[in-house]
């Protein structure tokens, strides 16, 4: 079934933040700002690469608040070399990991190649779901391919290996009114994953970088997890031939807009107001410098004596009764997610 017709288009995400903002006369001012801002910039990164050389089979993919459509002043460039088909040599990969960061005119540290984002991906691996195979890099780098990213160079096969990579999951599906297991168990093993990987990290690190990483666990990580979860439960609505429309329509759009749109789907308006005003007001915290710099530098043992991590602390529980209420105070979701959610 077209995206554009029916039930889909009745679940459409696109402009799903602005459609609450007008529903409620709610204002948004950081979400919207950041928004504005980081599309001016992605399409100036866009018109820089067109001059960068580029095989047929790759894309540069911005993730993380880029593919978000948040980033601010301190916002890292996350990004991609992403290939389609079998590995091949990074140095037969055009452009380079390095040629794409100087060609977006990016600052700060070139990510290195053991980082998540130092090497080529092969679209290959990213559909290899599950098994000894697919670890933890892997799970991260198509997760954040379907749930927040945005092309900067080779759009058609940006599109081309996301539409792959969604299909696989839902492969040789046949029931009508499911929510597709494989992508929502998926889902919830890259949220545990990141819960996991938090931990191993402080004990790693000796507590650096605790408060910032731990603010944003509590907020943006619980928002890209809500993200990916909501679209998954709500194909319970749709028939087996509307998933892969349906889906897609969702993950182009940004998660921000996902959620306002199911918020505003299942009359829970007022709720959804309160769950982004609070990740609004996490993100200008973000965009103040001396706040960041607080939670940079605020280590586990440190974790009591700061108002500001007290701040986003208070901001994420926000975040997590709205999320509570939209899922078990609303019948039809918790119809969903007492019988797929948890066994």
């Amino acid at each position: 079934m077209d995206s554009r017709g029916g039930k889909t288009e009745a679940l459409a995400a696109a402009g799903g933040l602005t459609r609450l903002a007008a529903a409620t006369g709610a204002e948004f001012p950081a979400l919207f700002d950041a928004r504005e801002d980081t599309s001016r910039e992605l399409e100036r990164r866009r018109r820089a690469l067109q001059d960068v050389e580029r095989d047929e089979d790759v894309a540069v993919v911005l993730m993380g608040s880029w593919g978000r459509l948040e980033a601010t002043a301190e916002s890292d460039d996350d990004y991609m070399c992403l290939v389609e088909g079998e590995r091949r040599p990074a140095e037969e990969v055009r452009p380079s990991v390095k040629e794409a960061w100087r060609g977006m005119g990016s600052e700060g540290k070139l990510p290195g190649e053991e980082d998540i984002f130092g090497v080529p991906a092969f679209s290959a691996e990213l559909r290899t779901i599950g098994l000894e195979d697919d670890g933890n890099k892997n799970l991260t780098r198509r997760m954040l391919l379907l749930l927040e990213s945005k092309w900067a160079q080779g759009e058609d096969t940006f599109r081309r290996i996301k539409r792959d990579v969604l299909e696989d999951y839902l492969r040789e599906l046949d029931k009508d009114y499911h929510p597709p297991r494989f992508l929502l168990n998926d889902v919830f093993r890259y949220w545990r994953t990141i819960a996991v990987d938090f931990e191993r990290k402080h004990r790693d690190r000796s507590g650096k970088e605790w408060g910032l990483r731990n603010a944003k666990l509590r907020t943006s990580r619980q928002l890209l997890f809500a993200s990916g979860l909501l679209p998954a439960l709500e194909c319970r609505q749709l028939r087996v031939d509307e998933y892969a429309p349906f889906l897609a329509e969702q993950f182009d759009a940004t998660p921000v807009d996902r959620i306002a749109s199911c918020f505003l789907r299942h009359r829970r308006a007022d709720s959804g107001v309160r769950t982004l005003r609070a990740y609004d007001a996490f993100l200008t915290m973000l965009d103040d410098e001396a706040s960041r710099q607080e939670l940079a530098s605020l280590s586990y043992e440190q974790r009591n004596s700061s108002d500001v991590l007290r701040r986003a602390r208070q901001l994420g529980e926000d975040m997590r009764e709205g999320f509570l209420s939209l899922l078990f105070e609303t019948r039809e979701l918790y119809e969903m997610a007492r019988e797929y959610a948890i066994f």
